[in-house]
């Protein structure tokens, strides 16, 4: 059986609902991946051993999904050196912006790569990225999907018609 290339994790059950778009994308980009609900703060062993054995399973890279104080991702990537792509879920009083800027805000020597909040899917897309640097093939699809989009908003510019001006 072939070995799943990207982990996600989240901090709750409650966070797999706005996770799913890195599921689906993934799946899309036919990237293997394991998902797995582990919480720096309530399961820190679990935590700790699921980013200690990361590398040794095969990952190359990790989504770690998280809200509030959202320190599941930092605690990761100071537990492994692969890659970790944090999450920042819209959840709580500020929106998961204590979660961004949690995240965003790692000691020198221990990054975490951050997406805008609860954006799923740009970090399943930057996984991919990161992945495609050793892969032609995920590469090309990948530039596929991006024509996708490109061809997408130029049929939309077109059925909106000429670009109108407008008085302020």
């Amino acid at each position: 059986m072939d070995r799943a290339l990207v982990g996600i994790v989240v901090g709750s059950d409650s966070d797999l609902p706005a996770i799913a778009e890195s599921v689906r994308t993934l799946e899309m980009l036919g990237i293997r991946y394991e998902l797995t609900i582990a919480s720096a703060h309530r399961s820190p062993d679990r935590v700790l051993e699921y980013a200690r054995t990361a590398r040794t399973r095969g990952l190359k890279v990790i989504i770690a999904a998280a809200g509030l104080a959202a320190h599941l991702p930092g605690f990761i990537a100071a537990n492994t050196v692969l890659p970790v792509i944090g999450v920042p879920m819209g959840v709580g009083a500020l929106n998961g912006v204590d979660a961004l800027l949690s995240i965003v805000q790692m000691p020198p020597g221990i990054p975490v790569a951050c997406v805008g909040i609860s954006a799923a899917r740009n970090a399943a897309m930057l996984a991919a990225a990161i992945l495609a640097t050793g892969d032609e093939v995920l590469a090309a699809k990948l530039e596929t999907v991006r024509r996708a989009m490109a061809e997408e908003v130029a049929a939309k510019a077109k059925r909106l018609g000429k670009v109108e001006e407008r008085d302020q």
